[in-house]
């Protein structure tokens, strides 16, 4: 990477010292969730406003109401599509978890064998993906606290898969003795908590493409655990 590809322009430098949060919704509409969730007309709809209201409002403060009417429709209406509030974040929160760990699986498959590629990739991976669904990946991560037990148990075995992605790239590049790290599980937390951040601070105006954010994370992972230098590979 070149000295050019790190610039950051100086209007970007407050939002990024200040920790700012990055707009509200990237993108149109249709862009805010995965292909996955291939609800079409009415329904979608109905996810589309729920994922809006929730992020920029949070879970507790949205109402129904409010979703229905940005949907185009009236509440009593809504509950023909989906029960309750919760159903709607639950839906959101296992096609977002489930999306994530997808992408990293098949970054992960991508790779090869060795351990330090499998872990390069998945960070790229992860980067990407919080960069591409920003406010799904802030729904998901901000309203664990929100779900019942019940809810929250169907969700958390779906993110504990995705967790496993990075973790046992992690485990098995210590047992070949390629990372040089004494807790495999704090290292998996500190390069997570990475990629989560990402969908919080990142947009295009801070000067960089998300491939030169991927590069960079994916170096400062790698030498987090023991591997390479700070220079992208």
């Amino acid at each position: 990477m070149s000295p050019e590809s790190l610039r950051q322009p100086q209007e970007s430098l407050p939002r990024i010292a200040l920790g700012a949060p990055a707009p509200r919704f990237a993108g149109e509409d249709d862009e805010l969730l995965p292909p996955r969730i291939t609800a079409e007309g009415t329904l979608r709809r109905i996810l589309i406003s729920a994922l809006k209201h929730f992020g920029q409002h949070g879970y507790h403060a949205a109402s129904m109401r409010a979703i229905a009417k940005e949907a185009g429709m009236r509440a009593s209406s809504m509950y023909e599509h989906r029960a309750s509030k919760e159903d709607l974040l639950v839906e959101l929160m296992v096609a977002g978890h489930e999306e994530i760990r997808d992408w990293l699986l098949e970054a992960k498959r991508s790779a090869g064998s060795p351990a330090a590629d499998q872990v390069d990739a998945i960070v790229r991976a992860d980067v990407r993906f919080h960069a591409t669904y920003p406010l799904l990946a802030r729904v998901c991560n901000r309203e664990l606290g929100s779900l019942s037990p019940a809810r929250l148990e169907q969700v958390m075995q779906v993110r504990n898969s995705l967790v496993h992605v990075i973790s046992d790239a992690i485990d098995r590049g210590v047992r070949l003795g390629t990372f040089r790290i004494h807790d495999g599980y704090l290292a998996a937390a500190a390069i997570g908590a990475m990629g989560i951040r990402v969908a919080e601070w990142y947009t295009p105006a801070t000067g960089y493409t998300v491939d030169e954010v991927a590069e960079s994370y994916a170096a400062f992972a790698l030498r987090l655990l023991g591997d390479g230098d700070l220079t992208p590979r």
